[in-house]
């Protein structure tokens, strides 16, 4: 079942029209996150980011959106879905309603959360083999548009048939001015020696939950160096480590970019610490 505004439907039922905005401009914004039986992970990061969000897009928001608002709508929806023991996957979808051409007819909005069952309950690194290729075919822009978690992904969908077509797992994105910016499907980080570097915002990446994480858990441990700078494409051969992170996988290991293969040392470590971080922000 999905919650629309706090009915509950069918998964299968047809709730949106041809008129919804988010379909026909992209005029929605989403947040994904994982609840363990019914701890939200990091809900406080994620609640202000999408309040930021809609402030940024101009989204009237509503009185009632308070944190403690959409947290009951999610847990309800988990409930209502059988999930509340479980580990679960959860999306909220913010759109603007019906109405207008490219000039919406109002900023009002609407809202979608949506749940599903994941295997395990923490975040785990994955051992498979996982190559990237660069995307040059599109860039990404240097705004503050590209931080938001929106839906406008066009490029993000053409890059996943091009890996589709070329035999890979993902492909890294880059801006106007040819920097690596981020992966598909989340934040990019290199690992030379003891310095984990990571682009700024400023290069058009999104303001990934997890990559503020990361850097959080980066900063404080003595035995690496943080570096917000920006990627040239010719330094991904010469790292030691490439990982991708998100609020879904949590740390996905880049085994291979062309010729280069990579390591998986220290994605290894900081995913046990990025697990003990999410226990403790649901303990706080």
């Amino acid at each position: 079942m999905v919650n629309l505004n706090g009915k509950l439907f069918s998964s299968e039922a047809e709730i949106l029209t041809h008129k919804n905005r988010g379909l026909k401009y992209g005029d929605a914004l989403f947040e994904t996150l994982r609840c363990i039986k019914g701890d939200l992970f990091f809900w406080e990061d994620h609640y202000f980011r999408l309040m930021a969000s809609m402030r940024i897009v101009r989204m009237e928001i509503p009185m009632e959106f308070t944190m403690e608002f959409l947290e009951g709508e999610i847990k309800n929806t988990i409930v209502e879905n059988q999930l509340e023991n479980e580990a679960v996957r959860v999306r909220v979808t913010v759109f603007r309603n019906d109405g207008g051409l490219y000039s919406p007819l109002t900023n009002t909005v609407s809202y979608l959360i949506e749940v599903e069952k994941m295997e395990s309950p923490f975040y785990l690194i994955s051992e498979n083999a996982y190559e990237v290729e660069l995307f040059k075919d599109y860039y990404v822009n240097r705004d503050m548009l590209s931080n938001l978690k929106s839906t406008n992904k066009i490029l993000n969908v053409v890059a996943s048939v091009y890996a589709q077509e070329n035999g890979c797992d993902s492909c890294l994105l880059i801006n106007t001015d040819k920097h690596v910016v981020e992966a598909i499907g989340g934040n990019l980080f290199v690992v030379h020696g003891d310095t984990i570097k990571t682009p700024p915002l400023a290069d058009g990446c999104l303001d990934g939950i997890i990559r503020k994480k990361i850097i959080e858990i980066v900063e404080a441990t003595e035995a690496y160096q943080f570096a917000e700078e920006s990627i040239s494409p010719f330094e991904l051969q010469k790292a030691d480590e490439l990982f991708i992170t998100n609020s879904i996988v949590g740390i996905q290991p880049i085994s291979k970019y062309r010729k280069k293969v990579f390591k998986n040392e220290i994605g290894k470590n900081l995913v046990g610490k990025l697990n003990a971080k999410a226990r403790m922000a649901q303990t706080s």
